[in-house]
């Protein structure tokens, strides 16, 4: 007899509560094998492909392209052959590399679907589900469903409450919102981020200030007050386009704002003479083999500034208050795709050569653009190199990357004028600038870093101390 399996979005690592569904990758009735891709789906990190744990005929899918998830949220069904063994019916290898495991052995006791259960491509479950709350079409229809109904506030007084991550339990925190007056639009009343941020929308649209007992996104009324229906409305704001702050974009935005707040930033910048360095690496091209980039020259004199300077690669233990001096350099590079800025990490790149940093920055940057990064090549950088001369620019003051504690930005090379050994002469200048944490050194520091920067640029040649 056929049972039918539950499969819902797995945990994706590294902190990552919710996924955009962007492309089914099967349709309802299909054949799918173990481990077979079924789904892509764009995370705050990357895109992915998340294939089944299950083989057998898909049944039902949940969440239209464009949904957004959270974990733990059905992607589909899969009616599977008769029960085997424990382990037999799933690879456990839900996600590789993302931290999944085997399906936990109660989801195979069977009972039949709840009524309620309404998948998104209106095929009914004619079949037995696995034990587990029933699937809803998605995490943000189950939300609507939810928002705006006072009724039957839970109250968490004895326990604690359910929520998807850490993060949340401090954005509610940070924000004044007591959770245990939230009603969670995820699985089983979970409550995710959208449900802390659609309180908070709620009580500064009201003027209630920060701290609310808000269901999702509509607060309680206070005694006496009018009802949702009766209560006066805020003026509508001037029209114009929404774009929602979410996949990469909204990851950016929330770490930016992070770094804003947490890290006392400062800024040192310098004009250099490029000259010298463009000779040189058409020299090193001249010679044949593997090309070297621009990128990868600069890269390796960060390398060896970081060297002389350990106080940049480093990071700050707000907690413990201690500062963490890094061992091993992995540099981070900014690279602008179609769905916003991204950061993919060379990895010991201290240990890397030229022809080797090139071929990386090459491989990651074409990762970057095709949407195939993983959350490991976006993650634990301890220095980050922002090339925003391909731009046009010549400077630039950028946020740092949190929880680095330094950045190097570089402006265009463009011929200049310049007094070069005493005379006026057309050179290729750049202005370099770098933003540190102030906590983590002093303008010393960072202006000796800059200046033994700026002095391999102006001559090359320096690098071969280090060699």
């Amino acid at each position: 007899m056929a049972q039918v399996l539950e499969f819902r979005l797995p945990d994706l690592g590294e902190g990552l509560t919710e996924a955009e569904i962007v492309r089914w990758l099967v349709q309802v009735g299909d054949v799918v094998t173990v481990d077979q891709p079924v789904v892509e789906v764009e995370t705050a990190k990357a895109m992915v492909e998340v294939p089944c744990p299950y083989g057998g005929v898909v049944t039902a899918r949940y969440g239209e392209e464009g949904t957004e998830l959270p974990v733990g949220a059905p992607l589909l069904t899969v009616a599977v052959g008769a029960p085997a063994e424990e382990g037999d019916e799933s690879s456990g290898n839900v996600l590789v590399g993302y931290g999944t495991s085997a399906a936990p052995a109660r989801r195979r006791r069977v009972r039949p679907p709840r009524p309620d259960a309404r998948p998104t491509d209106g095929v009914p479950r004619t079949v037995d589900s696995v034990e587990g709350p029933a699937p809803v079409p998605s995490a943000s229809a189950s939300a609507a469903s939810t928002r705006g109904h006072r009724a039957d506030v839970p109250r968490y007084l004895d326990g604690p409450v359910p929520v998807i991550s850490p993060l949340v339990r401090r954005l509610a925190r940070d924000n004044g919102v007591d959770l245990r007056h939230l009603r969670g639009s995820g699985p089983d009343g979970l409550i995710l981020r959208a449900d802390v941020e659609d309180a908070l929308r709620a009580a500064t649209a009201r003027g209630g200030g920060t701290r609310t007992t808000a269901v999702t996104a509509a607060p309680v009324v206070p005694a006496g007050s009018a009802p949702d229906s009766l209560a006066p409305r805020p003026a509508a704001t001037t029209a114009g386009t929404r774009i929602p702050l979410k996949g990469v974009r909204g990851a950016v935005a929330d770490k930016l704002s992070r770094s804003r707040r947490e890290i006392p930033d400062a800024t040192c910048w310098v004009d250099a003479d490029a000259t010298e360095l463009m000779r040189a690496r058409a020299a090193m091209n001249a010679t044949g083999g593997p090309r070297i980039s621009l990128l990868a020259l600069l890269a390796r004199i960060c390398t060896s500034a970081l060297a002389r300077f350990p106080e940049l690669n480093s990071t700050v233990d707000t907690e413990a208050r201690e500062i963490v001096r890094l061992d091993q350099v992995h540099l981070g590079f900014a690279a602008q795709t179609e769905r916003g800025l991204v950061v993919p990490v060379v990895r010991d790149a201290h240990a890397r050569d030229a022809e080797s940093l090139t071929a990386e920055f090459a491989r990651l940057t074409e990762a970057a653009r095709a949407g195939t990064l993983t959350p490991g090549e976006l993650t634990a950088g301890t220095f980050t190199l922002n090339n925003y001369g391909v731009f046009g620019v010549d400077g630039s003051t950028p946020i740092i990357n949190h929880p680095e504690a330094a950045m190097l930005g570089v402006g265009r090379i463009v011929p200049r004028p310049w007094v070069y050994e005493g005379e006026l002469a057309v050179r290729q200048v750049v202005q370099l600038s770098l933003t540190f944490d102030h906590r983590v050194c002093d303008g010393g520091t960072a202006g000796g870093f800059l200046r033994y920067v700026a002095d391999c640029v102006e001559q090359p040649a320096v690098l071969l101390r280090t060699l």
